[in-house]
């Protein structure tokens, strides 16, 4: 173990390389190879993008600014939020800056409980949600605990001092088998009793290669207000055009009481978090002051990119690029899907997709196995052919998730890395049938 204490996105040993240097969506490694970054949520416009670069050194110059002062660049940053990223969804009231998406996520949670008087929270099956605070427990994603992976013994969680109630998810699949082919309805019969007093459902679209389903998010939405609870739609991933349009909720009728956002808010150059509050969330909280302070957060910089990057957004059309993109990426993940039998289901959206792979079930695994996991090594394999493809540090799960500003060609760079890397588990597969 070296002096900096890490955790790897991809669970086990793995290839020894070090990142140093990046341009447009390409890493550059300490052996001097140049890679496709096809896993990036933090990226949107890859690196090193010429009106980022210029913002960051202007903003150089910028004061420090604590968040209790006032400042002109955080108001217009708070405007460009609402009338770029939330245009034409008028419910949307105003916004508050955070230090990443998942103290957003924390923070929003906490004012629900304010708000609602209750303490329980709701959250889907495999979803994640952050790794600090309350956000920390209503990370469903069993190996993502925020305590210690063993190898070779049991994982150690951090407990859990709060009242979570999981949800059914919603699954879908572009290909291969659903887990679980009932209808809707009686997937989530018993949904209202286990909202009961609770002060907010929160709910994501990607993690654990759970996408989003329109009749899903309403469905929680109508059950949570039945429920006298809020509904939080989390878009640290998702928000600002990831999955095809500027937010996946705008798929479904529901609006959220609050969205989170992070990630790529700020165009990947400085660290981010958001929430949005409902005009009518800000109506509750006339006459009253949300009591939560940091010093860095909506920092003058961070704030100078995230108004750089909703402005290239906009300017670029990048957000009906990317829509574009995924059904590119939909139709050759199918194509590779049916030429690799190791490959148990494909599905996603916009430019974040996940080949999920046949092997042990997700929820009984606990990353402490001695040798690399199947999607690591298939991680690994797609490396050697130019692509560096993320797992989320689970067993059996690949995920694609380019810069919005990739090429046709590039972005089939990438997939022809995974179908190359995928052949290392149809091998596996075959000597273990």
């Amino acid at each position: 173990m070296g002096r900096l204490i890490r955790t790897g996105l991809n669970a086990g040993e793995g290839p020894k390389f070090q990142i140093v240097g990046g341009e447009g969506v390409y890493f550059v490694l300490d052996d001097g190879r140049r890679v496709l970054d096809a896993s990036n949520t933090g990226g949107p416009l890859g690196h090193a993008h010429p009106d980022m670069v210029a913002t960051v050194r202007r903003a150089a110059t910028n004061p420090i600014v604590n968040e209790g002062w006032v400042l002109a660049e955080r108001e217009a940053a708070a405007d460009d939020v609402i009338d770029i990223a939330f245009a034409g969804e008028d419910w949307a009231g105003g916004v508050r800056f955070f230090l990443s998406g998942g103290e957003a996520n924390d923070l929003a949670l906490c004012l629900a409980q304010v708000l609602t008087g209750r303490k329980a929270f709701a959250a889907r099956e495999r979803a994640y949600h952050g790794m600090s605070g309350i956000s920390q427990h209503l990370t469903l994603q069993p190996q993502w605990h925020g305590g210690l992976s063993v190898t070779g013994a049991a994982s150690r969680p951090v407990p859990n001092p709060y009242d979570i109630r999981q949800i059914p998810a919603p699954v879908g699949a572009k290909y291969g088998a659903l887990p679980d082919n009932r209808p809707l309805t009686e997937r989530l019969k018993g949904v209202d009793a286990q909202l009961d007093g609770v002060a907010a459902t929160i709910l994501d679209y990607t993690q654990g290669g759970i996408y989003y389903d329109a009749a899903y998010q309403d469905q929680m939405a109508e059950a949570s207000r039945r429920a006298g609870a809020l509904w939080i739609s989390d878009e640290v991933v998702t928000g600002t055009g990831r999955a095809g349009r500027m937010f996946a909720f705008q798929g479904a009728q529901s609006r959220p009481d609050m969205v989170t956002m992070g990630k790529g808010l700020a165009g990947g150059h400085a660290p981010i978090g958001a929430v949005v509050l409902s005009k009518e969330i800000l109506d509750q909280m006339k006459g009253k002051s949300w009591q939560t302070y940091s010093t860095l957060r909506a920092h003058s910089l961070t704030m100078a990119c995230v108004r750089t990057y909703l402005q290239v957004l906009k300017r670029d059309a990048l957000v009906s690029r990317v829509a574009y993109l995924g059904t590119i990426m939909e139709h050759r993940l199918i194509e590779i899907a049916r030429k690799h039998p190791s490959v148990a289901r494909v599905d996603g959206n916009g430019l974040h997709w996940t080949v999920e792979l046949h092997g042990p079930d997700w929820r009984t695994w606990e990353n402490n196995a001695t040798i690399p996991p199947i999607a690591s090594r298939v991680s690994a394999r797609a490396l050697e052919a130019g692509a560096l493809i993320g797992t989320s540090g689970e067993q059996i799960s690949l995920f694609i998730a380019p810069a919005f500003t990739i090429s046709e060609i590039e972005l089939d760079g990438i997939l022809s890395a995974l179908d190359y890397g995928l052949e290392l588990a149809d091998e596996e597969m075959g000597r273990d049938a």
